[in-house]
Parts: C-alpha cells; sequence; structure tokens
C-alpha cells in the first residue's frame, strides 16, 4: 500500500512539474504582458474571456505583440477567425530597425518608407484563416521570402482542418531553424528555413489583424488559452 501511494504521489509530482513549464500568455481578463506593434490602428480588447481583434477599414495590418521575446518554444492557443479575415500569428517577430530598412534598401534598391518602413512588424508568420485554406502554414511576412512553407507557393491543396465560426486549436513548435505547426492536431507544416532564423533567431509573438479592402468589414478574429513553454 505504501508503495503504492509511493508511486502515485510520483507519478502526480511529475505531472505538475511538467505543467509548471508552461505559461500563460493571457490572463483571460486584461492584454497585460501586450502591447501594439508600431503601425496599424485595428482595436484589441478583451472579450468574454479572449482577446478580441476587429479590423479598422483604412488601417495596415496591426499586430498586438508579446512584451517578452521567444527563441525556442512550443505555443499552443485557440483561436476563432471571421470568414472574411486573413489573420496569423507571428513568431520570433519584431519591427523593422535602421539596419532592417537599409539592408533592404541595399537589397532592392528602394528604402521603404512610412507604414512599410521603420517599426513595421516583421517575421515568421503562421496563417489563419477559414477553410479551406492554409491555416498552419508559414509565411514570411514583410520579408523577401514571401511563404517560408513550401506547399503554398509549389500548388499545395489548401486543408479543411479549420472549422469555420469556430474555435480551433493551434500548436507551433519552434526549435532552431525547425518550425512545426499543428491544427486541430493534425500535423501541418514542418521547415526547415536557415535564413530567415539568421535574421530572426528570436523576437515577439504577435496576434494580427489584417488589413482589408474599402468598403468591406468590419471583421474580427479571437484568441484565448495562450500558452507557451520555453525549450
Amino acid at each position: 500500500m505504501t508503495t503504492c501511494l509511493a508511486v502515485c504521489c510520483c507519478a502526480v509530482c511529475g505531472a505538475v512539474q511538467a505543467d509548471e513549464k508552461w505559461e500563460a500568455l493571457f490572463d483571460g481578463r486584461t492584454l497585460k504582458g501586450w502591447k501594439k506593434a508600431e503601425h496599424g490602428r485595428a482595436v484589441y480588447e478583451v472579450v468574454d474571456g479572449a482577446i478580441h481583434g476587429v479590423t479598422v477599414e483604412g488601417s495596415p495590418n496591426t499586430f498586438l505583440m508579446s512584451e517578452e521575446e521567444f527563441g525556442d518554444f512550443e505555443l499552443t492557443f485557440e483561436v476563432r477567425v471571421h470568414d472574411g479575415l486573413n489573420s496569423g500569428c507571428q513568431i520570433r517577430s519584431r519591427g523593422k530597425t535602421e539596419a532592417d530598412v537599409t539592408a533592404e534598401e541595399v537589397r532592392t534598391g528602394r528604402r521603404p518608407q512610412g507604414e512599410g518602413g521603420l517599426g513595421r512588424f516583421h517575421g515568421p508568420q503562421v496563417e489563419l484563416e477559414k477553410s479551406p485554406g492554409f491555416t498552419g502554414y508559414v509565411y514570411g511576412e514583410a520579408t523577401q521570402y514571401g511563404w517560408l512553407s513550401p506547399e503554398p507557393k509549389s500548388g499545395g491543396k489548401p486543408h479543411e482542418l479549420m472549422k469555420s465560426g469556430d474555435w480551433n486549436r493551434i500548436r507551433i513548435l519552434a526549435k532552431g531553424p525547425r518550425i512545426q505547426t499543428w491544427v486541430n492536431d493534425q500535423p501541418v507544416a514542418d521547415l526547415t528555413h536557415d535564413e530567415i532564423y539568421k535574421t530572426h533567431p528570436r523576437g515577439h509573438i504577435g496576434l494580427q489583424v489584417h488589413g482589408i479592402a474599402a468598403g468591406t468589414g468590419p471583421f474580427d478574429v479571437s484568441w484565448r488559452n495562450i500558452r507557451v513553454r520555453r525549450l
């Protein structure tokens, strides 16, 4: 009996210790630990225990970013996206610095200005959109690369893993240059991209409200149960 109790206690303690490695990035009540990136005018607030983002017509892409930066990590959250809106979750991202802008000018012969210049939030983005779509594949937001995942740019077929109009579970695992994603527990992306890792080895997590065309919207997107485990 004593042995059995000891084994059970060890098992419970092990489970608790494993769970303690996870950190809540959203307390369900406030936007503590988050701030808006430099550009964009979409509105973020807490509604019914979720971070709720709403489009503003005429605004460029807007990002609510974590105050902390992360390198290697595992991230999970639930998301619900309006069918009319394309959204995304940035990882290892940051605002463009003078060095970023200068490098882009050297590469393209044109210096990015205004909302596309200094402060533009950029880096790897995990796509979030209705089905059928490319949710879970990884895009290089405001970078020279476009899609980082090979499937969308090589004619890959959109999948239907996202439940439109409902909550969906997203899991992201970033370790070194390798990024893996799951949508509702189904594997989607598994890529290694050394170039983006060289420029973005760590950075902020960002919740995107995409810009919209004139005369459309408003559209919304919500996130809840946002947790991270540092690796």
